[in-house]
């Protein structure tokens, strides 16, 4: 609180206003600062994906001992740059062959999903839980998109938003190392990424602030991850015309994915993961469980459509966009069909989940 002057005046706990300023902002500056160096010491070691996994490896780390923070805020302005850095991928040729193979993503997505339908009666017994809530926690779908829908038809949020965030660092911490040991070819009938757009810095400010206004627009349209997804598209239009001012540096790019590796890391505190032992270990076995199913079932689509199978098995991996859109940079597999993925399975989780959920109830497959 302040007095009629503007000083600082100590609030029942015995802080002040200013203090309690200093404190969170000191330790969003250890937070970043541990998962800065965790993600160094990753890339020293060659880690695929290393700013992402070191920095959510460290801060998890962190905040076993205490207490981490990402200033608010910052999250979303790192899912902006990521944006921008992943639609600067796309060229005139990419964009015609990720439409080409449009129908092989919408199928993708479509079984993506009805995957999430078999497997969420082995997390209901594993877990314990009601079969409605196994589902929610099962699908793909993202950790908000799931938790919004799981709350509109009566399932147990917290169970899912728990069950989803597990799973999304299991994904993390497996799927780009697997990746990477495999050596996959990426040989396929898929134009492969183009070269980064020059760097140009008054341009770039005008770009990030381009960004930022589509991203609050997508926000009034209430779309799922504007911040992400609005740039991303701005880019990809900008480079369909061959009209993208700048490039984004590549050490904006690092310090965006060590911001989302710390985000995740801060959340795995010792409460968050003590609270339900049986839960978690659900949680890691269903996703490692639910991973595998979608790899072999990737490789099937792969092998039929003649596109490369790193990015199909990306492209349906039980994980985000912006981790496995990252992962694909990493591997040089295709980023722009990666997104291609995600983005289609972003709209089809909105448009389908529920009905799949209450198709499955009707004909007997959830009871």
């Amino acid at each position: 609180m302040t007095d009629s002057v503007g000083e600082d005046v100590a609030d029942p706990s015995g802080n002040t206003r200013g203090s309690m300023i200093l404190a969170t902002a000191a330790r969003g500056a250890l937070t970043l600062a541990i998962g800065t160096l965790g993600g160094f010491l990753a890339s020293c070691i060659h880690l695929p994906l290393p700013w992402m996994i070191g920095a959510m490896i460290a801060s998890a780390v962190q905040v076993w001992f205490t207490p981490g923070l990402v200033w608010p805020g910052t999250r979303p302005l790192a899912l902006m740059v990521l944006g921008l850095g992943l639609g600067q991928s796309f060229t005139p040729a990419i964009l015609t062959a990720v439409a080409s193979a449009m129908p092989i993503v919408m199928l993708a997505g479509v079984l993506t999903i009805c995957v999430g339908v078999v497997f969420s009666q082995l997390f209901a017994k594993l877990a314990g839980t009601d079969l409605k809530t196994g589902y929610y926690c099962a699908v793909p779908g993202g950790v908000i998109v799931m938790a919004i829908q799981a709350e509109r038809i009566g399932a147990d949020v917290a169970t899912v938003t728990f069950t989803q965030s597990i799973r999304l660092v299991v994904v993390v911490l497996t799927i780009p190392p697997l990746l990477a040991l495999a050596n996959i070819s990426q040989h396929g009938e898929f134009p492969m990424n183009s070269d980064v757009p020059l760097v140009h810095y008054l341009a770039l400010a005008g770009l990030l602030a381009a960004g930022f206004v589509c991203a609050q627009i997508g926000r009034w349209l209430r779309l799922t991850n504007p911040w992400m997804i609005m740039p991303c598209f701005m880019a990809v239009a900008l480079c369909s015309f061959d009209a993208l001012p700048s490039g984004v540096p590549v050490a904006m790019i690092d310090a965006a994915q060590v911001v989302l590796g710390a985000a995740l890391g801060s959340k795995l505190t010792r409460s968050f993961l003590m609270r339900s032992w049986h839960l978690l270990v659900a949680s890691v076995v269903s996703t490692m469980a639910l991973a595998a199913a979608l790899a072999v079932l990737a490789t099937g689509v792969a092998w039929l459509s003649g596109l490369p199978l790193a990015a199909v098995i990306l492209g349906m991996a039980p994980g985000g966009m912006p981790e496995m859109s990252l992962t694909a940079r990493a591997l040089d597999a295709p980023v722009a069909l990666v997104l291609g993925f995600h983005l289609v399975r972003v709209v089809l989780s909105n448009l389908l989940i529920e009905p799949i959920w209450h198709a499955a109830v009707r004909i007997g497959l959830m009871r």
